[in-house]
Formats: C-alpha cells, sequence, structure tokens
C-alpha cells in the first residue's frame, strides 16, 4: 500500500473512532438531551445564569421541526464539501496541467525541430 493510502486509512479509522467512542463509552447517559448542540448548550447555560435574559436577535426562519432543521444543516454541510471538494480538485487539475505542459515542452526541446517553412507570397 503507497503512503498515501496509509495515511487516508489511518484517518478513515480515525474518523470512524471520533463517531463511535462517544457512543460506547456512554457520554451522553443521564443527560435530557445527550447530544445537544453547542447552541442548546450556550442558551440553557445563559438561562441558568441570567434567568431574564432576552436575546438580541431571532431567527430569520425557524424550521416546523427537528428533523427539517436536521436536513438543513445536512444539506448545508453537502454543498460546503462539494465547494472545497472542487475548489481542490480544480487546484489538482492545474498543477497536473502544468506539470505535463512543463513534461512536453522539456520533451519537445531536446527533439529534433523540422524547419520552418518560408512563407508563400499569394
Amino acid at each position: 500500500m503507497s503512503r498515501n493510502g496509509k495515511i487516508n486509512t489511518l484517518l478513515l479509522l480515525l474518523v470512524a473512532a471520533l463517531a463511535v467512542l462517544p457512543l460506547a463509552l456512554g457520554l451522553g447517559e443521564g443527560k435530557e438531551e445527550p447530544f445537544a448542540g453547542a447552541d442548546a448548550q450556550a442558551e440553557s447555560a445563559i438561562t441558568e445564569l441570567k434567568p431574564d435574559y432576552e436575546p438580541w436577535f431571532s431567527p430569520l426562519y425557524e424550521p416546523p421541526s427537528g428533523e427539517i432543521e436536521s436536513a438543513l444543516f445536512a444539506l448545508q454541510a453537502a454543498l460546503g464539501a462539494g465547494v472545497l471538494a472542487y475548489y481542490f480538485g480544480v487546484r489538482r487539475g492545474r498543477r497536473q496541467g502544468a506539470a505535463q505542459a512543463l513534461a512536453e515542452a522539456a520533451a519537445g526541446a531536446g527533439a529534433p525541430q523540422a524547419p520552418a517553412e518560408p512563407a508563400r507570397e499569394p
């Protein structure tokens, strides 16, 4: 296996461990919402410290259910991943194209060139 293949496999195993370990170790047990998002945890902490606190802003759009909110978040993550993948693909393609052009230019410089034909006048 190549070095890149080993690194990719290791990264994949690390991501899988990050997803499975909290569930396997029971880190969310004993809580009402074991894996609530940071926004919900911050909101509950603020209301505990200052019960009379009123937010400065309200959301522009409030989804009708948690499932729709999760779906919109997943869509946002997928679009972001697509943009990043496109960017890195374009960068790699440009780099490979430049390397190929350089290799062709180097190969063309070493090969004998045919003499240019003189320009013909009509």
